[in-house]
């Protein structure tokens, strides 16, 4: 428990500074908040890429709508968003807790299930962003908590009903929930092949209508900025460098997971849980993708905490049913316990990450021996790193929100508006979002000989004739090329019609403001 509490002490601390701070955190978040201010003033995220001002969204609308009365009321900030988010993690924490609390009626290993959740490295980086991933899961978890006790309910209809609602959300939040739809019908299918089918067809209905409705809408720019984009190449070893960490961290509780599925699968029924765990840690092969990361394991992360926390209940509450074979297990239940225990103590000091220049947290960090092992001076991370791990997790500092305005007054300088991989500085300065520059990343690789999914000649002239008063990139500190996630070809315009100026570090990275090359001008 005072793990744990660690735990939730750094995480909360972490959100806090999160949400106050005013520019892009993790690179994108921007590109969202722009969503929620198009959505907001009843324009299409979903637009032609190849047309000023060259941007489209690539995710689906539901989590920028929820945020529109927000935008309505403060206009373009990232807190709401952050806040937004936050509380998602808890309500999802809430539902795992609720989740094992109903099984086991163990409310302790209820608090641990719903605090692991908490306290891994993944969930840790994505939970105050300014992104729509975590309340997907938020989502996904409360849709199979809901259905969880359909046998037992006597109103089994409004269970599937209110699931399903759940799960067409998380659908329309990001399209990564189809591994969760996926799972819960065919646990349908497991308990009653008919009753699945007459659900699943106006299901696939009303999600497929709902699809076909706004690609219509927006004349084909739904589907080619949701799915074609997010066509990307595959790598790997990023993949297995990812899975790799995510066992090492949350092992111990894998193992629970684990075993609770092992039980099901041969002495039991399979439960919603896992089936759901299956299909999550299947679909995090999608983590190999080219702009994936770790956090396309947070469903599994979700669904682990669930199984886990149950297998802790049943072996502490000795609840277990065994079969006449296994009767003789009842006499290991002690020791099974204290393995238990043991597991969670094992996940609580893998998942350790410390900010090392904030009080109390700077002497817990000395009292344990733990030093920086990251790109940022003040920040300690047990994952370490490994390819499509985020470089996240480090308190801003008010160096960082300095050197951030004062990329704001190179925005500020010129009427013109700025290229920027990053959307803070447009919103700060009061200039239009232009591109997203990943999104047409992804556009162009996916070019072929028959078909140009973006030709990038506009944005490429409006750069050769210096329509832009400044061109801001990011790149790691230390680098000298002038890098970013533009096509090559705009990247080469880019160099040919400006000039780097300044490089600002912040949050990590350098930021490269590049002005026109006969303008080279203080601000």
């Amino acid at each position: 428990l005072l793990f744990m509490a660690l735990h939730l002490a750094v995480y909360f601390v972490y959100a806090a500074h999160l949400i106050a701070f005013p520019f892009d955190y993790d690179q994108g978040e921007g590109f969202e908040l722009n969503d929620t201010i198009l959505l907001s003033q009843f324009q299409s995220p979903y637009r032609d890429n190849a047309v000023y001002p060259f941007y489209a969204s690539n995710y689906p609308p539901l989590y920028h709508v929820i945020l529109v009365p927000f935008a309505w009321l403060f206009g373009a900030e990232y807190w709401y968003g952050r806040l937004v988010s936050f509380v998602t993690t808890l309500i999802t924490a809430a539902a795992i807790g609720y989740a094992v609390q109903r099984d086991t009626g163990q409310r302790i290993v209820a608090l641990l299930s719903g605090c692991a959740f908490l306290a891994s490295n993944y969930i840790y980086h994505i939970g105050p962003l300014f992104r729509q991933h975590i309340s997907m899961i938020m989502l996904e978890t409360l849709a199979v908590v809901v259905i969880a006790p359909l046998s037992q309910s006597a109103r089994p209809r409004r269970l599937i009903l209110l699931s399903l609602a759940l799960l067409l959300a998380a659908g329309y939040t990001k399209q990564l929930a189809v591994a969760t739809v996926a799972a819960v019908f065919i646990w349908l299918f497991l308990r009653g092949v008919r009753r699945a089918i007459a659900w699943a067809i106006p299901f696939a209905a009303i999600a497929g209508g709902l699809f076909l409705l706004i690609d219509w809408s927006t004349g084909g720019q739904w589907w080619l900025n949701i799915i074609t984009a997010n066509v990307n190449q595959y790598i790997l070893g990023q993949y297995v460098g990812l899975l790799a960490q995510f066992v090492a961290l949350h092992g111990a509780l894998l193992l629970l997971a684990g075993l609770m599925l092992v039980y099901e699968l041969y002495f039991d029924r399979l439960s919603v849980y896992s089936v759901w765990f299956v299909a999550a840690m299947l679909n995090t092969v999608l983590a190999g993708k080219w702009g994936a990361g770790d956090s396309y394991f947070a469903t599994a992360i979700a669904a682990m905490c669930i199984l886990a926390g149950i297998f802790a209940g049943r072996t502490l509450g000795n609840a277990w049913r065994l079969p006449r074979l296994l009767a003789g297990m009842q006499r290991a239940m002690p020791a099974l316990s204290v393995a238990v225990c043991a597991a969670f103590v094992l996940y609580s000091a893998a998942v350790i990450k410390l900010p090392l220049d904030m009080p109390i947290f700077a002497q817990i960090a000395q009292l344990l021996g733990l030093q920086s092992n990251t790109k940022f001076p003040n920040f300690y991370d047990s994952a370490g790193w490994t390819m499509g791990y985020a470089t996240l997790g480090q308190i801003p500092t008010a160096q960082d929100i300095a050197n951030g305005w004062r990329i704001v007054e190179y925005a500020k300088a010129d009427p013109r508006p700025i290229l920027s991989e990053e959307a803070a500085f447009s919103f700060r300065s009061g200039k239009p979002v232009v591109t997203n520059p990943t999104q047409l990343l992804n556009l162009y690789n996916n070019n072929t000989a028959e078909r140009a999914l973006y030709d990038p000649a506009a944005l490429i002239a409006m750069i050769e004739a210096r329509a832009f008063s400044a061109v801001i990139l990011r790149r790691e500190i230390g680098q000298t090329a002038i890098i970013g996630f533009y096509p090559p070809p705009v990247l080469a315009a880019i160099e040919r019609a400006y000039t780097l100026h300044e490089a600002i570090p912040m949050n990590g990275y350098e930021y490269t403001v590049l002005l026109p090359s006969a303008e080279r001008n203080l601000p």
